[in-house]
């Protein structure tokens, strides 16, 4: 598993990791954002040509993180499914199956904005979903990035993304988290999903997700 890169958060250690994915060690809690299981099947549905094979690519990376970690609990910060058209069988028999490996492991699906026009989870899958926010020791666990009163707030729904200037004209358009002061954002962990490109500031700080790894930027 490549390595993890540790930040402090509200006075907690989190593991920023290049599967775009969070960890909370001290909790054995494992958070993605924005899985959107479905879309290239949803699209298919719609007769756009796209590829095929995103939702076992997804299932393998939650499974390599889930052999790597000791987690009691997965936590799906919105958009687990991305629309109707995702309810496609081979869809839900692959997350289905996938599920029936996974019995013992707890998992709560924070209801995002593509959640609820997809629908929930079908109940086979044992998936606890509940509003935002989901207030877990000093974190507001949400989809949308809305300040909380009192926690700092972790997020999904943005999709961030950052551009690495290169030689010439050349940009790299990378996954990131951007951590705030009092909102942080995680990258959306889907592998056929879009991104918004986001910029830090004297408020924030820029992690890219490259070449297995974690970069900060300066």
């Amino acid at each position: 598993m490549p390595a993890p890169y540790p930040v402090n958060l509200a006075g907690e250690e989190l593991w920023l990791l290049p599967e775009k994915a969070l960890y909370w060690p001290a909790q054995e809690t494992l958070m993605v954002a924005d899985a959107h299981f479905g879309k290239a099947a949803a699209y298919r549905s719609l007769g756009q040509p796209v590829p095929h094979g995103t939702t076992a690519s997804n299932i393998a990376v939650l499974d390599k993180l889930l052999a790597s970690l000791p987690c009691r609990l997965l936590i799906f910060l919105g958009d687990f499914l991305h629309g109707p058209g995702s309810h496609a069988p081979g869809t839900l028999k692959a997350l289905a199956d996938w599920r029936e490996k996974n019995q013992q492991l707890a998992i709560t699906l924070i209801r995002g904005n593509h959640d609820k026009r997809a629908g929930d989870p079908p109940p086979i899958m044992n998936i606890r979903v509940v509003p935002e926010p989901l207030l877990l020791g000093p974190f507001a666990v949400q989809h949308e990035p809305t300040a909380h009163a009192s926690r700092h707030v972790l997020a999904g729904h943005v999709h961030p993304v950052y551009h690495l200037a290169g030689r010439g004209r050349q940009r790299l358009r990378l996954p990131c988290f951007r951590l705030g002061s009092d909102t942080s954002l995680l990258p959306a962990f889907g592998a056929f999903t879009g991104g918004y490109r986001v910029e830090h500031d004297n408020d924030s700080k820029i992690f890219v997700v490259g070449d297995n790894e974690i970069w900060p930027v300066s």
